[in-house]
This record gives structure tokens, sequence and C-alpha cells, in this order.
């Protein structure tokens, strides 16, 4: 007797695509690792390359278990797989209750991450890619307005700052003309020591935080139906990761319980 091979195919088929993806993150974490300046100091929340690596290799590790067990018919694996799996997907659930019936705490933790995320904008060209492109999209500056780039030593606006750059956000918090070819790089240059009014004739003067929230409120359907999808999948590969499982036990006590099994033991 053999376990069924299209449940096999498509527990295989599932894992084996997470797998791909999570050694393509391990792949790019590991790149942007050794692009970056060795003296460089980084923390895990800040810095993408740390993030794609850590999710990488674990996302790597537990795909492997799947991919192996259902390919080998190997008990063990699948079953860790399984255990695993079953972890994550609590862990996501938990996560979705906190975040909803603690909201306010969770929006002033992101805040506090963004306000790190901006004080390291010049020492990780990834996180400057990466607050550039949050900004352009969202067309915000700073966590909750644009003065939260004085947190920054280079565009921190005081006397004691000798920097050019001194009280100017970044060119991606500017207002950009759809007419506009060539990038003006200085263009926020002073926007922190003028008026807010005459500053927002230049520069976007709302903050990313509130924006993020309000996308997020928008497309509220979409990002639910994402994370839906997500948990579906999740429970769909488990549910035939356990199908699989009783299938070889089944096999394995039918082997046992036969009349030659007994004969030759």
């Amino acid at each position: 007797m053999k376990t069924s091979q299209l449940l096999k195919s498509v527990l295989f088929a599932s894992c084996f695509l997470f797998w791909v993806a999570s050694g393509l993150m391990i792949t790019v974490g590991v790149y942007a690792r050794m692009a970056k300046d060795p003296g460089s100091v980084n923390s895990p929340l800040t810095d993408p390359s740390i993030i794609l690596l850590i999710v990488g290799i674990f996302m790597f590790v537990v795909t492997f278990f799947g991919c192996m067990g259902a390919l080998r018919d190997m008990q063990i694996l699948l079953k860790i797989f399984a255990g695993l799996m079953l972890v994550i997907l609590s862990l996501q659930i938990l996560a979705a209750v906190l975040g909803f019936v603690f909201s306010s705490k969770v929006l002033e933790k992101t805040a506090s991450v963004m306000v790190r995320a901006i004080s390291r904008y010049r020492e990780d060209l990834d996180l400057q890619n990466f607050i550039d492109y949050v900004q352009k999209k969202f067309e915000c500056c700073g966590v909750t307005s644009y003065t939260d780039w004085s947190q920054n030593v280079y565009f921190a606006c005081n006397d004691f700052n000798p920097s050019l750059e001194r009280c100017a956000v970044p060119y991606s918090c500017c207002l950009r003309p759809k007419t506009q070819v060539i990038i003006n790089t200085m263009c926020g240059y002073e926007t922190q020591n003028v008026r807010p009014w005459y500053a927002a004739e230049r520069i976007n003067v709302e903050g990313c935080l509130e924006k993020m929230v309000a996308w997020g409120k928008g497309n509220l359907l979409m990002v639910a139906g994402v994370a839906l999808g997500l948990v579906f999948l999740e429970i769909f590969v488990i549910v035939l990761t356990f199908l699989l499982i009783n299938q070889i036990d089944y096999i394995v006590a039918k082997m046992n319980s036969a009349p030659w099994h007994g004969e030759r033991a």
C-alpha cells in the first residue's frame, strides 16, 4: 500500500513554493548585508536586511521539513512541520487579536520604531531607500509631522548642527509636479525653519503614520482578504499534513497486522 500521490504532490508543491520564496529572501538579505558598511550598527527592528534574513531562514527550515516529509513519507518531519505551522497560525491569530484590543499601544510602538528608523536614515542605505519609498508612496513626511526629521542628527534644526542639511527634510518629502523630470534633491532644505503654511507649499507636511493608518482603513477589505487568504492557505496545508500522517499511520498499522508480517517476526 502507498500513500495518495495527489495528496503528497499538493502538499509538496505548497511547501516548495514557500521554500523557494524563503530562499530568495535569504539571498536578498545576504546581498543587502554584504553591501552594507561593516562598521554600521544595526537593529533588527529598523534594518530590512536583518528582517529578511530572520524571516527567510525560519521559513526555509519550516518548509524544508514539509517538503522532505511529504516527499519521503517521513512521519517525524511531517509532525514537526505540522506542529510548527500550528504554532505560527496560533501566534498570528493571537497577534491579530492583541493588535485589535491594544491598537493604541501598537500605534505607539510603531511610532517609536519609525522615529528610530528616521534617526538612522543616513547610516543605512537600505533603510534610507525604504523610508524614501514610503514617503513618496503615501505622500507624507516624518512619523506624525515633517518636524520629526529633527530627530536625525543631519536634519536637526538647532544652532549646534553644522550639517548642510540642517533644518531640511529628505527630497522624498517634497511635492513633485507631474511634469518634473529631474529630481531636485535639495528641495527640502530649510523647510523646518519656515512657517508651516509656507513649508506646505514645498513639501508634504502630514506624518506617514496617520497616512498609513488611513490607507489601511480605506483598503480594509483588501487587507482583510489577503490576511484571511494566508490563514486559509496555512490551514489547508496543516490539514493536508495531518491527512498524510493519518495515511502513513494506517498503512503502518495494516502492515503490522498482516499475517505474513507475524510469520516473519
